[in-house]
């Protein structure tokens, strides 16, 4: 029974997940006028323009281009910064290491909405508007404490004998977290990386606040801009979203792996 139970509540969650994504995509091939009449129906006929005029558009590859670039970049510097502070309050003793750390873990609990104020004229005092450092630099500040932490709780896993090993041996410090800590962290650095990249693809608010320039519109915005400019054919939006939704879920589908590894390792390790 109680594997029974178990099993029925994974597919009923399944089916609430799957549902919406399939009613999406089938609701894609059809026309507004076939919503109207035949809304949970099979298409009937099939139209495939929606998707191949979304799939044909310069427009939508673009923005596909810029999310992709703009989560890369934010990845790479949350990512290095924070291994780079992890090391230190994770290896090093010094006065006021709790204390500086707890400043950082303070920022989870202010949302990105609370600053939005000041950061906009902090952009725009050192002109990052319509720049994607504007949208880059904030994201990964953002995911500082989240990466901090989780990357300290797994550097301090690492053997201090190993760490005299090294040093013993002639390696710097820098040399022993280059070359002995940050591959042996592979599973940790994949997670952050994973939730950072997450993170700044769905990321809506603060690319609409910098771009005002169209080129630079990301997938996010991308999609509200669309929803707008074709607020009458449901069909063509619903296209649309479904199009903007399959980077990331072939994205997801092969980190998921290196997400649930990772986590799976760092609960082992804690």
């Amino acid at each position: 029974m109680k594997r029974l139970f178990q099993h029925t509540t994974v597919w009923v969650v399944g089916v609430f997940v799957v549902g919406p994504l399939v009613y999406g995509v089938l609701a894609g091939f059809k026309s507004t006028s076939q919503l109207s009449t035949n809304m949970f129906g099979l298409p009937s006929p099939w139209v495939t323009s929606n998707y191949t005029s979304v799939f044909g558009s310069g427009t939508f590859w673009r923005q596909i281009f810029n999310s992709t670039f703009i989560a890369v970049a934010t990845t790479v510097v949350a990512v290095g910064v924070s291994a780079l502070a992890a090391f230190v309050f994770a290896r090093f003793a010094f006065r006021g290491r709790e204390v500086l750390f707890t400043l950082f873990t303070i920022g989870l609990m202010f949302p990105f909405a609370v600053a939005i104020l000041p950061l906009f004229v902090l952009l725009r005092t050192f002109g990052l508007l319509d720049n994607p450092l504007g949208v880059i630099l904030p994201q990964a500040a953002f995911a500082l404490p989240l990466t901090i932490i989780v990357l300290r709780g797994f550097f301090r896993t690492i053997p201090a004998e190993l760490e005299e090993a090294a040093t013993i041996d002639g390696c710097s410090a820098f040399g022993f977290f280059w070359r002995i800590l940050l591959p042996m962290a592979r599973p940790a650095l994949g997670t952050v990386s994973v939730l950072a990249i997450v993170s700044s693809w769905n990321n809506f608010f603060l690319p609409l606040l910098v771009f005002n320039d169209p080129t630079w519109w990301t997938i996010p915005v991308g999609v509200q801009q669309f929803q707008g400019q074709y607020a009458s054919d449901t069909a063509r939006i619903l296209a649309y979203v479904v199009a903007a939704m399959v980077p990331a879920l072939a994205f997801y589908s092969v980190a998921e792996r290196q997400l649930i590894g990772g986590l799976t390792a760092g609960a082992t390790k804690g």
